[in-house]
């Protein structure tokens, strides 16, 4: 394998076969459950539903239509928001590579592959608190775990580079 390459779109982008001395996998956060979007959708629909009648009863009835419109464009918005969050990555460490899969919300996978040896963890921390982890290797740089949180991005960035360090050390020499 080389430094970072990006395998061909019509290479396999499987995941390493064990062992592995670090395997995670990273999807973004979503804090409402199916239950909740359930009650979140009932209540839009019945506070849109009985605004829209009150303004029937005005005779203001094209209000209706729009406050239907909005119940609709609510659950558009959750249902895309739900589609992207099918998107995960997952960093795995083997002997010989260290492997990045990405797979976006229309599951559609992308690896990218390191040399253990020569990878350096780079977390850089911007002054609003945000935080970027990248690895590099031989000039060229990834983001990885852009989909975690700045506290938990410094907690990925130290048991993956305790890894790396766990595994260099067992290299022979």
């Amino acid at each position: 394998m080389t430094a970072a390459t990006a395998r061909p779109a019509d290479a396999p982008a499987a995941p390493l076969a064990p062992p592995l001395h670090f395997n995670a996998l990273l999807t973004p956060h979503r804090s409402l459950s199916r239950k909740g979007f359930f009650i979140v959708m009932g209540i839009v629909a019945a506070v849109n539903f009985t605004a829209g009648a009150i303004f029937m009863a005005k005779g203001a009835w094209p209000v209706f239509g729009f406050c239907g419109l909005e119940v609709l464009l609510v659950w558009w918005a959750f249902r895309a928001n739900y589609r992207a969050a099918r998107a995960h990555e997952t960093v795995q460490l083997s002997d010989g590579e260290l492997r990045v899969r990405r797979v976006d919300a229309k599951g559609r996978a992308r690896a990218f592959s390191f040399q253990p040896y020569w990878v350096r963890l780079a977390l850089k921390e911007n002054p609003d608190k945000s935080t970027h982890l990248h690895l590099l290797s031989h000039g060229q740089a990834l983001e990885i775990a852009s989909f975690l949180s700045p506290p938990e991005r410094q907690d990925f960035a130290r048991a993956l580079e305790a890894a790396l360090a766990a595994q260099k050390a067992a290299r022979p020499a």
